[in-house]
């Protein structure tokens, strides 16, 4: 079955992510456009389309919706609800368009996952993922840029 969807447990894989917003507490806006502006990235590397969840109390009032693009989602618990329990509740609807694969470092929500089928993956591995894609991304710009500038030199 393809991939249909990473589910991402924003705040936790944050706090497992110390070089993404360096100096900066893991709930700020700054931590949480610094994890968005990179999944955004490996979403575009990827093409598996994510959704990031983040527990509401978090997130200041006014917080606009973030709208980075078709394949990535964030989306804010609301009172009464976490975020926990609202990956929960997408892994299950969404096993029925392919498999789910759940970022986050909760035992119960990843027990929860996998035993219904989905598949779960501990933050330190994801950020592994993430940085290995992007890695490999930027050797194969710096590789297509070479064979350019080397297309368009003029013989002297």
């Amino acid at each position: 079955m393809a991939l249909a969807r990473i589910l991402v447990d924003g705040y936790s894989l944050l706090h497992n992510w110390p070089d993404l917003a360096p100096g900066q507490p893991r709930h700020s806006d700054r931590a949480r456009t610094e994890l968005i502006y990179f999944l955004t990235r490996y979403q575009d590397v990827s093409g598996e389309p994510i959704t990031i969840f983040f527990d509401g109390s978090g997130a200041p009032p006014d917080v606009p919706k973030h709208e980075p693009g078709p394949g990535l989602e964030v989306l804010f618990s609301k009172a009464g609800q976490t975020a926990d329990q609202m990956i929960e509740r997408a892994a299950h609807r969404f096993q029925p368009y392919g498999e789910v694969l759940v970022v986050t470092d909760d035992r119960a929500v990843r027990n929860m996952v996998s035993g219904s089928g989905g598949s779960v993956a501990s933050c330190a591995n994801f950020v592994r993922m993430v940085e290995i894609a992007l890695t490999e991304l930027q050797d194969e710009l710096r590789q297509y840029n070479r064979t350019e500038r080397n297309r368009f030199k003029r013989p002297k």
